[in-house]
């Protein structure tokens, strides 16, 4: 009898900010308010603003349970997914169901686009963590960057930022992804650095590319790049490297060839990210991923000298 299947639920995975973190896909692929150039899974599909219950709250809290039941020992439940989750119109509701659930607490990654709407910033109220995103300080690269739907405007983003890390009763960190020869040299950031102190986030997490983008124009920043730049921003700040990515220890639940697929699906890994989040040896992992590339369910790209695994309707750039 096979082991029952995962649709929503996925990893855990080991993740920069969050450790081990056990993720919930809340809208379909690629559905998103942005079509960010530096995207890991590629061009967005379905760009909208328009909030719906794109599946049942009820179906993603039976599948977390069953999860949680098999030996899952996360570090954090984490809303995010192929798209941005505060699109779904039941994340709040889902919030609170997690929290009835467990006591590990909820991180939702959002791109912070949606956050000047009050009942957005109402259904993210009972989380523990928010990490929403700023990639520009100007409209210009704001458009570039993110290209976002027609219906956002780049001021009323950052405002929605600002109201919503006053109000929320968690903890704020904000995402700065930077992006050399645009938005990572010292002008542009400094731009980005001034809104952060009008935000006033818990931390300020600052990233580039390490995962195959969109667009090939999408290019990384070195670490001593970013640790430079770090100078400019306020108080707590966190260089997320991709050198700085913690190993992870112990069995994730289910080694399953559909464990493995939902993960990179939603976040290509190399052989020793899928190691980490299955608990088991770089070797055996590396020879289950060849295995799903050689019979055409996964596809790699090399990003930096290192190759990754995607699913194989992934349309970041680079894939072989």
């Amino acid at each position: 009898m096979s082991a029952p299947s995962f649709r929503y639920v996925y990893g855990p995975v080991p993740s920069r900010r969050l450790g081990r973190s056990l993720g919930i896909d809340l809208v379909p692929f690629k559905t998103c308010t942005y079509d960010c150039i530096y995207c890991q899974l590629g061009r967005t599909t379905n760009q909208t603003i328009r909030r719906e219950a794109f599946l049942p709250v009820e179906d993603v809290l039976e599948e977390l349970q069953r999860k949680l039941a098999a030996g899952a020992a996360p570090e954090y439940v984490t809303l995010a997914g192929s798209g941005e989750p505060t699109l779904h119109s039941g994340i709040g509701s889902l919030i609170r169901g997690v929290k009835r659930l467990t006591d590990i607490p909820v991180a939702v990654l959002t791109n912070g686009s949606l956050l000047w709407r009050e009942d957005v910033r109402e259904d993210l109220s009972a989380a523990d963590v928010v990490i929403p995103s700023l990639d520009a300080g100007e409209e210009r690269l704001f458009r570039y960057v993110n290209r976002p739907h027609g219906g956002i405007a780049f001021d009323r983003m950052v405002d929605g930022l600002a109201d919503f890390t006053a109000r929320f009763p968690g903890a704020v960190w904000l995402e700065v992804f930077l992006l050399a020869g645009l938005t990572g040299i010292p002008a542009e950031a400094e731009r980005i650095a001034a809104l952060a102190r009008r935000i006033a986030p818990a931390r300020v997490q600052l990233g580039t590319v390490c995962r195959p983008p969109a667009e090939n124009s999408a290019r990384p920043l070195t670490a001593p790049q970013l640790q430079s730049l770090a100078r400019l921003f306020p108080g707590g700040v966190d260089v997320l490297a991709a050198s700085g990515q913690q190993p992870m220890t112990g069995k994730a639940a289910g080694t399953l060839e559909s464990d493995i697929l939902a993960v990179i699906r939603r976040h290509p890994c190399t052989a020793r990210d899928a190691a980490a989040c299955l608990g088991i040896h770089a070797t055996e992992a590396l020879k289950l991923l060849n295995g799903l590339a050689a019979a055409g369910k996964a596809k790699t790209a090399v990003q930096d000298g290192r190759t990754y695994y995607l699913d194989v309707e992934s349309g970041a750039s680079g894939g072989k």
